[in-house]
């Protein structure tokens, strides 16, 4: 009986009700400390039931003690004063489904760098198709990889909870996820494994499912050392940012290569704009030099128009038909099949100024640095 009644107690603190409806966490309006986008996302251990902030506040400041510069991302936020960001994606009581059913809304808003996924804990304590759990989980992967392509993802095998039905169908549940983890890596796919699960036990935990303070930070160190062994998923010890993905900034405006209201539709033509770190649209470079935006899109010349005076949009990335960049000694950002310098609008500096494609005449076009 009491056994019970401790279950029933963590499943009231998970959030959940019999008609299957979620209460949200509270929202506030997100922190931006500059640096790597990184988004927790998963269900109240991500939130930090019990112990708000949970894994988050000793990822923070271990963090901090390296010198990385991370900005945490989410549209749910919490936690004490000593976790420097609170902003998170952790939602009490939801399920791999759930969290699916929004995760493209949520990466397109937050452009994260890096994804940190724990996530199943609620589909083993509502005994929601179990079995089926692992498809679920890969689907959701998938709907992380091809809507941030760029992103790495770390995904966690979950901790074990405290009743012994559930830890053996927790344990089921890890055993399918070494191999959906690699079929991803197979595929091309930025997918990394974190063995959570070994990290905790049952004494760890405070209600037979949320971690005490103690099992969250050890949880905390988990996560740290992953992210360490991925290059640029959370940047480098003291540069201030990433290393794949960054703001491009026009060296003599300060201001950010952006697009309006940061759209990634096709045709949407880009602007500068005050840089306001995530705020502004970032950029990465691929291997075929393309210059691509969150969402895969490209930045190309208009029709792939090489003439002065072209302008410069947004457009599906399709190999070698779009426009390929250089990013050159002197800080022009050249392309590659027209050799004319990705430009503001007659060297405008001003909020709103159109980039276009000009002749390369030296001092008299834009310089671009990566922030």
């Amino acid at each position: 009986m009491r056994m019970r009644a401790r279950w029933l107690a963590a499943v009231a603190a998970l959030g959940l009700v019999a008609a299957g409806v979620v209460a949200q966490p509270g929202t506030a309006s997100a922190e931006s400390n500059g640096g790597v986008r990184v988004m927790p996302l998963g269900d109240s251990i991500t939130e930090g039931t019990q112990i708000p902030g949970g894994y988050r506040i000793g990822l923070w400041q271990r963090l901090v003690n390296g010198r990385y510069t991370v900005d945490f991302v989410g549209s749910q936020f919490n936690g004490p004063a000593n976790l420097g960001d609170h902003d998170h994606q952790g939602h009490p009581g939801w399920r791999i489904d759930q969290i699916d059913a929004n995760i493209v809304g949520w990466l397109n808003t937050q452009r994260p760098r890096t994804v940190l996924l724990h996530i199943g804990t609620n589909d083993i304590l509502q005994n929601y198709n179990v079995s089926t759990a692992p498809n679920r989980l890969s689907t959701l992967i998938d709907r992380i990889t091809t809507t941030a392509p760029d992103a790495d993802v770390f995904v966690a095998q979950i901790i074990t909870l405290s009743n012994a039905n559930q830890a053996a169908a927790v344990r089921t549940f890890n055993a399918a996820i070494p191999g959906i983890v690699q079929s991803k890596v197979n595929a091309g796919k930025r997918v990394h494994l974190v063995n959570m699960h070994s990290a905790l036990t049952t004494a760890d935990l405070i209600d037979g499912v949320h971690p005490t303070a103690n099992g969250y930070d050890k949880m905390a160190a988990v996560w740290y050392s992953a992210l360490q062994s991925v290059s640029g998923s959370i940047g480098t010890p003291g540069s201030g940012g990433g290393t794949t993905t960054t703001g491009i900034v026009g060296a003599a405006s300060g201001r950010c290569l952006d697009v309006p209201g940061s759209s990634t539709a096709n045709g949407t033509q880009l602007q500068l704009w005050d840089c306001h770190g995530g705020a502004n649209q970032q950029w990465s470079y691929t291997s075929g030099r393309a210059l691509t935006v969150y969402g895969n899109k490209c930045l190309d010349a208009a029709g792939y128009g090489t003439s002065p005076g072209t302008r410069v949009t947004i457009y599906d990335c399709h190999g070698g038909t779009n426009q390929q960049w250089q990013l050159n000694a002197d800080g022009t950002i050249t392309g590659v099949q027209s050799g004319l310098c990705l430009d503001a609008s007659s060297a405008g500096t001003a909020n709103g100024t159109r980039i276009v494609l000009w002749t390369c005449n030296g001092q008299a076009n834009q310089r671009w640095s990566r922030r």
